[in-house]
């Protein structure tokens, strides 16, 4: 037999783009319309409803970049329109879209008169069905146009001005297309979707494959028995010559696949805060909109935030998302306030991401979410399984992984073992992809690529428009019916999360463990960029640490008479939460985004200092003694933790010599050696009498590099960054400052055209040397770091995460040890050997490296750690990072673990000094330091009841006690979300409890009063 095969396919594609796709609608006729063109910013639907219409042509330019066009649309469907069997009536609105990238371009909503929305308008859902505007035969509706401007640009990551309304221009972007009524035709509809998922399975298929040929040779009695020139005539024929192909089952060993509705709607991008909230009002209301016409359609929403918003700016639809709910259409995942980064947040922060967000599905929707779902976060921290089993939840699902720049995981459904051990049941959808259609291409990728075949036979496949909204279409639910039992397609059924991972856990006992991080191979630039956001973002954590402590303290010792401000204090939290997100946090946003994190994180700190200074005044009373609030887990200036009295004299006084050009800062605990270039060249602490700096290296050393990663510049820092890099070794100035509170050295250089100053500075009794580096950063495309060439010989490395730290190798023996060249700590790294360590803490810094080499001279290990301080990138934010920045290092010699978490929270927590009458106890104490006590707050009931969060910080089995000083009836082990559980190792003790924790391990106890 001849092969026609390539000639039949391509016939094929062309009479579909040709006669298929034209003939669905098969008559039109435009709408009358009129504009309102927003002044500035968004307003509500009435009030522009309630504006002068101009009349507007058809084809007219609009839509300066991020404004707002309303639109009133008019007209009469014509008689007989509809009327046949298989014919309805829609209207079909184009603002100008092109088929690329749904979600980052304009879009719109549509609205009824009377102020309700009816569904959205996008590049790929255009349509509004007629019986939806509830009007009859007759046409008057709204649609809320926005010209959000398309910054992916095809994904060539060129600088853009369009991120920032100040440098956007004020160019028409688009040009409207057809705006009409449309007479669809549900036959030849019906017909494209048939031939749609034929023709992508058979692309898919095997050529030795006896089904591929068969599908083919359907298609083209297909072609051959309608008439190009009367498609809706001959539409019919043409499905029943693919009925039989359609109709044949799926093999029995078919992979199964569970298709859950999702919009993966960033709170932040490419777009500000206030387009997402209408993104997700369009979304969910074509969700809304295609439940009611498909009543097994199910949809998961992950970000209590994004209800949040609907349920403050659209309550008429928020109403309607809870009937869904209601119906186990509409289905809230993951419990948490948005789906945040993992990498970052503090362990309170992580905590109370989901705390806020299954407390606002069970309250709004009575629902409690089981699983996690962080489809697009960028890596994922090894305290993650504790954190999530901890809020109640059983189930983890990610994607991002798939990204991996060199190494693929072995799994796609295993157990992933946390810090502490905790296992949580995690899948990793093999479709590779949180974004589906549903397509050919995508069901057979997740079949052949799914890792556990033999052992598991199901898998997620999350399906719809995401990243800038949309959600699932018809045509997707139309894919998903064709392909629930189909040879050659795996079998597809739609449901929740939910059903799928009961259905994967009964089925798959022994499951395979992944331990410790997820870390994404790619993206490591996200540690470092638009560091004013990520230095917001550590203050806020640290305010809202001290003003719960302080308003708890408060409310307990005045016996209630200071009222606890929770709603206040809730109200900044859900603020600080939000700013976690995956593209906010992380510093991969438009300038817009961050110009506004910036501004919420100095309104959150004027809050909370407002916050602070009342409790502290109801604490302490009125009086002229000063006071030192020490809100850190450990003992300050001989003030106890968490505890307010008048600070001792820190004992001593710091030595300042010079010499050589330099200067000698000698405090009787350490010792630091400063050259004429203003570096370390010398680090010694008393107590080991060893030196911490590398022989023949310097330490303080700041490195600037060329930062050109092949693409996605906000977020990428690619390892060949290291081949350019200059050593800023040079000083402009060096000069010595002496005052009572210790010893600076200030250094003045240049990186780059950036004027930079360092202060280098030996308190009295301190154990570490500081130094903070203010820069007036104007570079473009580098990257500064600022490293620590150290004497020790360590083969691992420890870095802060949440509850914890986490080891990872210094050396490169096998490609996952070598794709970790940039690493993410939270305020402290340590490296060491066996009885010696240095520890190095920082103010706001997430970003580092560390390396080991073997010194030829003496044999000996130079282990050197690097902290990136700086980016430049120019996509998406071409101004990101430039300006004046300001970041304290702290370096700790002679330190272990204990010592590392110590100067982490000592760098953090500035020593608060107020005025007051009587000193305060704390409200509890815990007699070990290797139990960490990271909040303490009131109930979240509103009982008054106190609640502590503590855990154990060293990585090794820890037993102590925890005591209240204050009247308690008991003391009962809660879960995150208060509720009475069980741990391992807790027992209640007469006003207290009893400690013995396993490595890493998180408690929460209430103290009942």
């Amino acid at each position: 037999m001849h092969d026609d095969r390539r000639i039949t396919e391509v016939r094929l594609t062309r009479f579909v783009r040709e006669r298929i796709d034209p003939a669905v609608y098969s008559r039109t006729v435009p709408l009358a319309l009129g504009s309102w063109d927003v002044p500035d910013e968004p307003v509500a639907a009435l009030e522009a409803m309630r504006q002068q219409f101009q009349p507007l042509e058809h084809g007219t330019a609009w839509g300066k970049p991020w404004s707002t066009k309303w639109l009133r649309l008019q007209g009469d469907v014509p008689e007989s329109w509809g009327t046949g069997p298989d014919t309805t009536v829609e209207v079909v609105v184009d603002l100008g879209f092109t088929v690329q990238t749904p979600g980052f371009q304009c879009e719109g909503i549509a609205w009824r008169p009377d102020g309700t929305i009816i569904k959205a308008v996008s590049p790929r859902n255009r349509y509004i069905p007629l019986k939806l505007l509830g009007t009859g035969m007759t046409v008057d509706f709204y649609v809320e146009a926005a010209a959000n401007p398309d910054l992916a640009q095809d994904w060539t990551f060129a600088a853009t001005p369009y991120g920032d309304k100040s440098t956007a221009g004020t160019a028409p972007h688009y040009r409207l297309g057809t705006i009409a009524i449309a007479e669809l035709n549900q036959t030849v509809w019906e017909l494209q979707q048939d031939v749609w998922t034929l023709s992508g399975l058979m692309e898919q298929l095997p050529l030795e494959l006896p089904r591929r040929h068969e599908i083919l040779r359907a298609l083209e009695r297909m072609m051959d028995v309608m008439d190009p020139d009367d498609v809706a005539g001959t539409a019919a024929a043409g499905r029943e010559a693919l009925a039989g192909v359609l109709a044949q089952p799926a093999y029995a060993s078919a992979h199964q696949l569970v298709a859950t509705g999702h919009a993966h709607i960033d709170s932040a991008w490419l777009w500000p805060v206030r387009e997402t909230v209408r993104k997700c009002a369009r979304t969910f209301s074509n969700v809304v909109a295609l439940m009611d016409e498909n009543p097994d359609f199910v949809f998961s929403c992950s970000s209590a935030q994004q209800l949040s918003w609907i349920k403050e700016s659209y309550p008429e639809l928020f109403s309607r998302i809870r009937e869904k709910v209601r119906a186990g259409q509409f289905v809230p995942v993951g419990g948490m306030w948005v789906e945040s980064d993992t990498n970052m947040p503090g362990g309170e922060a992580m905590a109370r991401q989901f705390i806020e967000g299954k407390s606002f599905f069970l309250s709004e929707f009575g629902v409690e979410c089981r699983e996690a779902w962080l489809p697009d976060s960028f890596g994922y921290s090894a305290a993650l399984p504790q954190i999530v089993k901890s809020a109640g939840s059983r189930w983890f699902l990610t994607q991002k992984i798939s990204w991996n720049q060199t190494n693929r995981m072995p799994h796609h459904t295993f157990n992933w073992e946390g810090i502490d051990g905790t296992r949580l049941f995690t899948h990793f959808p093999p479709v590779d992809t949180y974004n589906a259609e549903l397509s050919g291409r995508e069901l057979a990728h997740a079949e052949r690529n799914y890792r556990d075949h033999g052992r598991g036979t199901v898998s997620l496949v999350p399906f719809g428009y995401g990243d800038g909204g949309g959600g699932p279409t018809r045509e997707m639910l139309s894919a998903a019916a064709r392909t629930a039992d189909l040879e050659g397609s795996p079998r597809v059924r739609i449901g929740s999360a939910e059903s799928f991972f009961r259905q994967a856990e009964e089925e798959y006992a022994a499951l395979p463990v992944w331990v410790g991080e997820m870390y994404l191979e790619l993206h490591r630039g996200t540690y470092t960029s638009q560091a004013r956001t990520k230095k917001g973002n550590r203050r806020s954590e640290h305010l809202l640490r001290e003003a719960e402590l302080w308003c708890a303290t408060a409310a307990v010792r005045t016996d209630s008479a200071f009222e606890y401000p929770a709603a206040e204090l809730k109200r900044l939290w859900q603020l600080v939460l939000l700013q976690q997100f995956h593209d906010i946090l992380p510093g991969s946003s438009i300038a817009w985004v961050h110009q506004d994190a910036e501004r919420n994180y100095q309104a959150i700190e004027a809050a909370l200092e407002g916050i602070i200074s009342q409790a502290a005044a109801a604490a302490l009373g009125t009086g002229e003694r000063t006071f030192l609030l020490n809100a850190a887990p450990h003992a300050r200036n001989g003030v106890p933790a968490m505890a307010a009295a008048e600070p001792s004299d820190r004992g001593g006084t710091v030595r300042a010599s010079s010499g050589d050009g330099g200067f000698v800062l000698d405090n009787g605990v350490i010792r630091a050696v400063l050259d004429a270039d203003g570096l370390v060249a010398s680090l010694q602490d008393y107590a080991s009498g060893r030196e911490a700096i590398a022989p023949g290296q310097r330490g303080n050393l700041l490195e600037l590099h060329r930062d050109t990663p092949n693409e996605w510049d906000a977020w990428d820092i690619d390892e060949f960054y290291r081949r350019n890099v200059t050593a800023l070794t040079g000083a402009e100035s060096i000069r010595l400052e002496e005052g009572p509170d210790g010893a600076t050295v200030v250094v003045e250089r240049l990186a780059g055209t950036s004027p930079v100053t360092q202060r280098i500075t030996l308190a009295p009794g301190s154990p570490s040397l500081a130094i903070t580096t203010s820069v007036d950063w104007q570079e473009r495309e580098k990257l500064l770091k600022l490293g620590f060439a150290l004497d020790v010989r360590a083969d691992r490395s420890a870095s802060e995460t949440q509850f914890g730290h986490v080891f990872r190798p210094t050396h490169t023996n096998t490609s996952w040890e070598a794709a970790k060249f940039e690493i993410c700590a939270h305020r402290w790294i340590h490296v060491g050997e066996p009885g010696y360590g240095v520890a190095v803490s920082n103010s706001s810094t997430y970003g580092h490296d560390v390396a080991r080499n073997i010194r030829e001279a003496d044999g000996g290990t130079t282990t050197t750690v690097r902290l990136s301080l700086l980016r430049a990138p120019k996509f998406p934010d071409p101004t990101a990072d430039r300006g004046r920045h300001e970041l304290t290092v702290t370096v700790r010699p002679g330190a272990d673990i204990g010592a590392a978490v110590e100067e982490g929270y000592r760098t953090n927590l500035v020593p608060r000094l107020v005025t007051g009458a009587d000193p305060v106890e704390p409200l509890v104490s815990v007699g070990t330091p290797g139990l960490v006590v990271e909040a303490v707050k009131l109930a979240e009931d509103g009982s008054g009841d106190v609640v502590v969060r503590l855990y154990e910080s060293l990585g090794q089995r820890t037993a102590g006690r925890i005591t209240a000083n204050f009247p308690v009836r008991d003391v009962v082990v809660t879960d995150l979300l208060e509720r009475p559980t069980e741990a391992p190792g807790v027992s209640a003790a007469e006003g207290g409890a009893e400690l013995q924790l396993r490595p890493f391990q998180l408690v929460t106890l209430r103290f009942v009063r």
